[in-house]
């Protein structure tokens, strides 16, 4: 009765290729004595950061050459785990629990770089992330719970393309990704589910993510039915178990004192309990690791290596009975090259043959349709249809997207269910800005950035940005797509906005101006996919300055009025406007500008670029910035990294360049709540000013530089720093605000 298996297994290794074959055959290490070694599940519970713990576990496992024959995982043992049956090394876990951002994963909304351009140009004129919705005398306030797209957006990088749509059943560990049915409270092993799709359910962790619906049923964090899958493993077919148990241990009295404390005790107390009934299920043979994490929370994703290294000591600690099981080195290294085997059944992307935009009220399907990457006809991949559902997140219009794949004859049917965010309509962000040198130049002002969407069915949008202290201003703009989905667009727009300027000559203040001036202007322009438009555009102007200092006898205004035609291109790409470590920002501006009372005109032309960088452990950005004007200033440089140390404003002439290098390097995390990354870098900088007729030359330029302390709050970048302008001057700053 034997033989007949074993025909049909010859057979399917010849026919599959050398790979499966290799899958396929038995192993010598298979066998230990004579007799077949043990199967062994690995199975990991859930438990936020302090689940990184497991990455030391498989380290040590790894040292002693102990196999993993299946994997069983909830939650955040779901991602390692899921990682690691897929075919990833222990040190490229490392590598991502390292390099990941995790502030980003756990924000309540996507990584910057997929927002829509549109929402990125938000945070380059309000860098805030404090924001309100505002109803008929109501104002209410964003979803607590994380966004979907980060957590998303870190799967992708941690899983390979070519496994994120294989089935767990597929992998070269078997792998079940625990998870629960949020409408009856089953627990599902999402067994013959996308590896993607299961690790991203098992992690759905009530208040932080949302549902996720598989095969119709929406799930949500397994740990709330079974936190540590002992018996989802036996069901495996697994001999002997290796369980890892990273919960969070229930809170002390003192810290219950606020519904968040009671509601996080009421969860806590649930997996415990399921945890405590799969620990009495493990058998005599079975190696329970229990790593003592002390106090590292849910959330102390900055005490990353402190959990890798806590799972370490544990699973030496259990190192008498884990050796038992070791192999030789030839066996393991034989069993670790299957387990890292490419796929022998590539990821299918089948065509596309119907997309479905459900759950609309006020955004419109169509629009929303052109706007993804999905084409009915061509293929679609998980992959592709993940990064289709980012984009329609990165609109910010949505609290939550569902995504049901249905694969039928040969065809793929995607049906994207939206949940429209009520408080999203009309939306108020309000930032605060601030920036001293502790003597003469001190500036406040408070701003607010409000956004009322889908005015008509093509998506018209009314942005309004106010600012009340050192700058007063009001100005809106209608967006307005000239299609349904269309890129091309009309932007009109009216604007108000009063300052205090200065003036100087060689470096030094001879007056001071308060100004008062409005535009009026209409733009034509172009999306150029989520990253940048083109715009061509006409405004008109009046103002009138009254000098403050020297005082005047005649304190009559100075009148002024004229017209601009410009020509614009603008691209931006970075993953932080503050701190970026990748991608690019850029504003490439001609106008023309004609001044009626006194006929003057100048044409003028300028360029700044900022590129992302990241070494090691260090980030940071190069910027470079040249304008010209055949009239009047083109710009001005001073203060605060655009020469620090130097007088705000206080070199100035119709050609103007700077030339900027930041780097910076994490030194520490702020509580959760005042902030997030503390960084610690310096600044190089070289400008110069010239007038019109002449090139910047070497002996034009002065040398600057600043070192700092920063931090990014919620209200934007914050900065200490001491900088100093070789020759001019040196200054001490506080800076709250746009730096770029």
């Amino acid at each position: 009765m034997r033989l007949l298996p074993c025909l049909i297994a010859l057979l399917l290794g010849l026919a599959a290729g050398p790979a499966l074959a290799q899958a396929a055959a038995p192993s010598q290490a298979e066998q230990v004595a004579g007799k077949p070694r043990p199967r062994i599940a690995l199975v990991l519970s859930g438990g936020g950061a302090r689940g990184l713990a497991h990455i030391g576990v498989l380290r040590v496992l790894q040292e002693l050459r102990v196999p993993v024959d299946m994997v069983v995982g909830t939650s955040m043992g779901a991602l390692v785990g899921g990682a690691f049956a897929s075919g990833r090394r222990v040190d490229e876990l490392e590598a991502f629990v390292n390099s990941a951002d995790w502030t980003a994963i756990l924000a309540d909304r996507p990584p910057r770089q997929e927002l829509s351009y549109r929402r990125r140009e938000d945070d380059q004129l309000v860098p805030s992330r404090i924001e309100v919705g505002l109803g008929l005398g109501e104002v209410s306030l964003p979803p607590a719970a994380a966004g979907n797209s980060g957590l998303e957006f870190a799967l992708e990088r941690l899983i390979a393309s070519q496994y994120a749509d294989l089935s767990t059943g597929q992998l070269p560990l078997p792998f079940r990704a625990i998870a629960t049915d949020l409408l009856t409270g089953e627990l599902a092993d999402l067994a013959d589910t996308p590896l993607f799709l299961a690790m991203r359910a098992s992690m759905a962790i009530p208040g932080f993510f949302s549902p996720v619906r598989v095969k119709g049923r929406l799930m949500v964090d397994g740990g709330l039915v079974r936190n540590m899958g002992v018996e989802t493993a036996r069901a495996m077919g697994a001999d002997l178990i290796i369980a890892v148990d990273v919960g969070t241990p229930l809170a002390e009295e003192k810290e219950l004192g606020s519904a968040l404390g009671v509601s996080r005790q009421m969860l806590a107390i649930l997996t415990t309990q399921n945890v405590a009934r799969s620990i009495r299920t493990l058998k005599p043979e079975d190696v329970l690791i229990d790593p003592d994490l002390g106090n590292l929370s849910f959330l102390d994703f900055g005490r990353r290596d402190e959990a890798v290294a806590t799972g370490q000591r544990a699973a030496r600690a259990a190192q008498e009975r884990l050796r038992p099981l070791a192999l030789s080195a030839e066996e393991y290294a034989l069993h670790e090259q299957r387990r890292q085997r490419p796929p022998v059944l590539a990821p299918q992307a089948l065509p596309l043959a119907s997309l479905e935009i459900e759950g609309a009220k006020l955004t419109n399907p169509e629009v929303l349709k052109k706007e993804i990457d999905l084409a009915l006809g061509q293929p679609a991949s998980q992959a592709q249809i993940n990064a289709a559902t980012s984009q329609l997140y990165g609109r910010g219009d949505f609290d939550r997207l569902d995504t049901q794949v249905l694969d039928r004859d040969g065809e793929r049917h995607v049906t994207i269910h939206v949940s429209e965010a009520e408080w999203a309509r009309s939306r108020l962000r309000l930032g605060l800005e601030l920036s001293s040198n502790f003597a003469d130049d001190n500036s406040f002002k408070v701003v607010g950035l409000h956004r009322l969407s889908w005015l008509n069915a093509w998506g018209g949008e009314l942005r309004t940005q106010a600012s009340l202290g050192s700058q007063r201003k009001l100005a809106s703009a209608l967006y307005q797509p000239l299609g349904a989905g269309s890129p091309w667009y009309v932007e009109p727009g009216l604007a108000v906005n009063g300052e205090v300027l200065d003036s100087y000559v060689a470096g030094k203040r001879v007056a001071r101006y308060n100004t008062n001036y409005g535009v009026a202007n209409l733009t034509l322009g172009r999306r150029l996919g989520q990253w940048g438009d083109v715009q061509l555009g006409y405004s008109r102007f009046s103002g009138e300055a009254v000098v403050q200092i020297p005082e005047q006898s005649d304190k009559s205004p100075v009148q002024q009025s004229g017209r601009q035609g410009f020509l614009r291109l603008r691209a931006d790409t970075l993953d932080s406007l503050a701190f970026p470590t990748r991608g690019y920002l850029l504003d490439l501006t001609a106008s023309h500008t004609q001044i009626f009372n006194t006929g003057e005109s100048s044409t003028d032309v300028s360029f700044a670029g900022l590129a992302a960088y990241r070494a090691d452990s260090w980030a940071g950005h190069v910027w470079g910035e040249l304008s010209h004007a055949s009239f009047g200033a083109a710009t001005s440089l001073g203060g605060f990294l655009r020469l620090s140390g130097s007088p705000k404003s206080s070199l100035s002439d119709q050609n103007v360049g700077l030339l900027r290098l930041v780097s910076a390097k994490r030194i520490g995390t702020m509580p959760v709540g005042l902030g997030e990354t503390v960084r610690g870098g310096f600044s190089l900088e070289l400008g110069g000013a010239v007038p019109n007729g002449q090139r910047l030359q070497p002996s034009d330029l002065k040398l600057a530089g600043s070192l700092f302390i920063a931090v990014d709050t919620r209200l934007g970048p914050f900065f200490l720093a001491a900088g100093a302008t070789r020759g001019v001057d040196s200054a001490v700053y506080l800076f709250l605000g746009p730096s770029w």
